[in-house]
C-alpha cells in the first residue's frame, strides 16, 4: 500500500512540474549591434601612393644654404657670410685678418703724409721743426724714405683687398659644400691604410667614401 502511494505521489508532482514554464531568460534593455560599418573604397592610385610611401627609404632633411646670400653678406660685412654660415668660429679669423691690413695701410699712409711734407719743405727750403731737429737728412734720404712707406702701404692695400676676397670666396664655398657635409652617403673619416704588398707598416690617413 505505501509502494502504490509512493509511486501516485511521484507521478503527480511530475505532472504539476510539466506544467510550469520556467523563464530563465534575462531581459536586455539595449540589444548588442555586431555589425560593422562598411569601409569607404579607396580609389586604385591612392592605394599605390600609399604603399609606395611606405616601402619608401627614409629621406634625411637637409638645410641647404644660398650661396649668393653668403656671398653678398660676406661682401657688405666681412664675416657675417660665415656667421650665416654656422661658422662662428672663422668670424674672429676674418676681422683680425683685415683689420690688422686695414691699420697697416693707415698707419703707413700717415707716414707717408710726413715723410712728404718733409720732402717738400726740404726741397722749397721751408722751415720744419723736423728738418730743424734733423739737419744732417738730405732730400735723397728723405725721398728713399717717402717711397719706401708709400710701397709699404700699397702692399698692406693689396693684401687686405686680397684677404676680402678670399673671405667672399670662402663663404661661397662652404654655403655650397655645407649640403655635402650633411649627406650620408658621403662620408670623410680617418682610416688605417695598409699596404697590399705588405713591405710597408699601416699607415693612418683619411678616407673619402662616397655610396651610390
Amino acid at each position: 500500500m505505501k509502494n502504490i502511494l509512493f509511486t501516485l505521489f511521484l507521478i503527480s508532482s511530475g505532472l504539476a512540474f510539466s506544467q510550469t514554464n520556467p523563464r530563465d531568460t534575462i531581459r536586455l534593455e539595449h540589444y548588442a549591434t555586431d555589425s560593422i560599418p562598411a569601409a569607404k573604397p579607396q580609389a586604385e592610385a591612392k592605394v599605390v601612393a600609399d604603399i609606395e610611401k611606405a616601402n619608401a627609404p627614409a629621406v634625411l632633411k637637409v638645410k641647404k644654404l644660398n650661396p649668393t646670400k653668403a656671398g653678398l653678406y660676406s661682401a657688405v660685412l666681412p664675416g657675417l657670410g660665415q656667421t650665416y654660415n654656422k661658422k662662428y668660429w672663422k668670424v674672429p679669423i676674418v676681422w683680425g685678418a683685415v683689420g690688422t691690413g686695414v691699420g697697416i695701410a693707415i698707419w703707413n699712409q700717415n707716414q707717408y703724409k710726413k715723410y712728404r711734407e718733409y720732402y717738400v719743405a726740404k726741397l722749397n727750403g721751408a722751415q720744419n721743426d723736423f728738418l730743424d731737429r734733423n739737419p744732417t737728412l738730405d732730400k735723397v734720404a728723405l725721398g728713399n724714405a717717402q717711397d719706401r712707406v708709400k710701397r709699404q702701404r700699397d702692399y698692406a692695400i693689396a693684401i687686405t683687398g686680397l684677404i676680402y676676397i678670399l673671405n667672399i670666396v670662402d663663404a661661397v664655398v662652404d654655403a655650397h659644400l655645407y649640403e655635402g657635409r650633411k649627406d650620408p652617403d658621403l662620408t670623410l673619416a680617418p682610416a688605417v691604410i695598409y699596404d697590399n704588398l705588405n713591405t710597408n707598416p699601416p699607415k693612418t690617413g683619411l678616407a673619402l667614401s662616397f655610396r651610390f
